[in-house]
């Protein structure tokens, strides 16, 4: 509950509160109240309340008036009257908030239940007092090897020893009633302690043991929560959760207390819902309720006939439908209803950075160093393809010419290479004579190489 810097000294002032009088992270009290007015002056003529709130063990606190005027500030150990002897406890709220924690408890300010306070502890109180509360836990262990062997249902949940070491509390649970007459008088002879036997409820037991809830926090319970109101199983059928018990049982085996917050919210958006058993009528047959989605104004609704099929429906056309009703009407069929509604298409999360990913930190990326010199060879060695772009783009898109033809028409195969006829083809087969191809003529002779013309005997004799 602490941190490590927060440990008191020699002075009972916390270290970590700068000496202050009081912790600077807020975590070190359990159900620790913030004293907002602590920084303000008391109006002229009007006297400091003389009532301080004390810390013990796992969270319990009483209210105790200082008659003697003492200096006290938050954090301080002070030694405080008990039944009997005195108890040891660490000052947790001072100052005008005194009043308003004794208003919302119902205690008044000239109640008898406030005890005194004797004095500051001294060191010889602290070192009593510590070593009492080291032998707590050995306690607790014998004290539940006597109850195995006495046989008692019975369970103890934890044992606090008085300041003074002469009183010991031991706190118990039990589903029936216990006789534990035996059990005390074995528990004062082997402690040499008055006993003090304490039943608490299940919920009481899981404040003062602590722990983390199913929502990763500490409990509530134990943190801040100190009204621990019934919880019902409606509050969970009024949310639409599923009535699990394992889902919905805290650490204390009861109903957890967090079902109770958001249930005012629930009730008040519940009000514009029809009824549950509310049945709707159409021409199709009547159908009942299945489920509803609060937050998106939805219903699921089946025919009493054909329970196979679900039908989903928005809040307005059920409330049309429930108005053609009342009016001895049929409604249309829910099909006609479900297929009116518009579903929104929803937009998928798209991991871009990489944030759900486990290992994105193991392996840092690299990044690859890139060669100036290999781009620039490479872009002299290539085409200019820019002008290429632009002359495809010129020209003009051109479709294929597709021939249509009836579903009873043969299809006709073509010649591999087709050519159109020429009519001086037909004219030239008549006379005999073969036909011109359409063919340009190749000069076959045009690719090789010239010869020399060769010299005649006359001109060599003349050279």
């Amino acid at each position: 509950m602490s941190c490590n810097s927060c440990s008191s000294d020699i002075n009972s002032v916390p270290k970590g509160c700068k000496s202050n009088g009081s912790c600077g992270t807020g975590d070190c009290e359990k159900l620790s109240v913030f004293d907002w007015l602590g920084n303000m002056a008391l109006p002229t003529g009007q006297e400091p309340v003389n009532i301080v709130e004390v810390r013990f063990k796992n969270g319990r606190k009483h209210f105790y008036r200082n008659h003697e005027n003492l200096p006290i500030s938050i954090g301080d150990i002070i030694a405080v009257e008990g039944n009997p002897g005195h108890d040891i406890g660490t000052v947790s709220l001072t100052g005008e908030l005194i009043k308003v924690q004794l208003k919302r408890k119902g205690i008044g300010n000239d109640s008898e239940e406030i005890k005194k306070i004797y004095r500051k502890a001294s060191q010889k109180d602290i070192d009593i007092w510590t070593a009492s509360r080291d032998k707590e836990y050995d306690t607790q262990f014998r004290g539940r090897e006597i109850l195995g062997r006495l046989g008692l249902k019975m369970k103890l949940s934890d044992v606090e020893y008085q300041g003074d070491g002469n009183k010991a509390t031991f706190y118990y649970t039990a589903e029936e009633r216990v006789d534990f007459r035996q059990l005390i008088r074995d528990f004062a002879s082997t402690f040499n302690v008055r006993v003090e036997m304490k039943q608490v409820g299940l919920r009481q037991e899981a404040a003062r043991l602590g722990g983390i809830g199913s929502c990763g926090r500490e409990l509530c319970c134990s943190t801040w929560l100190t009204d621990l109101r019934n919880v019902n199983t409606s509050a969970a059928r009024y949310q639409q959760l599923s009535l699990n018990p394992q889902k919905l049982a805290g650490q204390c085996g009861k109903l957890k207390c967090c079902l109770n917050y958001e249930l005012d919210t629930y009730l008040d958006a519940l009000t514009g819902f029809p009824k549950q058993d509310i049945e709707l009528k159409t021409e199709k047959g009547d159908a009942f309720f299945i489920k509803m989605d609060i937050f998106k104004g939805l219903l699921w609704y089946t025919y009493k006939e054909n329970r196979a099929k679900w039908f989903k429906l928005t809040l307005e056309q059920v409330q049309e439908i429930i108005a053609l009703n009342k009016e001895n009407e049929l409604a249309s069929p829910l099909e006609e209803y479900e297929a009116d509604i518009i579903e929104v298409a929803k937009v998928e999360f798209e991991n871009v950075v990489g944030q759900d990913s486990l290992t994105r930190f193991d392996a840092p990326i690299r990044k690859k160093k890139k060669n100036n010199k290999s781009k620039s060879r490479n872009n002299q060695n290539q085409p200019n393809k820019s002008l290429e772009v632009q002359q495809k783009g010129n020209q003009p898109n051109r479709k294929p010419n597709v021939v249509k033809r009836k579903p009873d028409q043969p299809i006709k195969k073509e010649a591999q290479n087709p050519q159109k006829p020429n009519p001086n083809q037909k004219k030239q087969v008549e006379a005999g004579q073969k036909p011109a191809s359409n063919q340009p003529k190749i000069n076959k002779n045009r690719n090789k190489k010239r010869r020399p013309p060769r010299k005649s005997e006359n001109d060599t004799k003349n050279t």
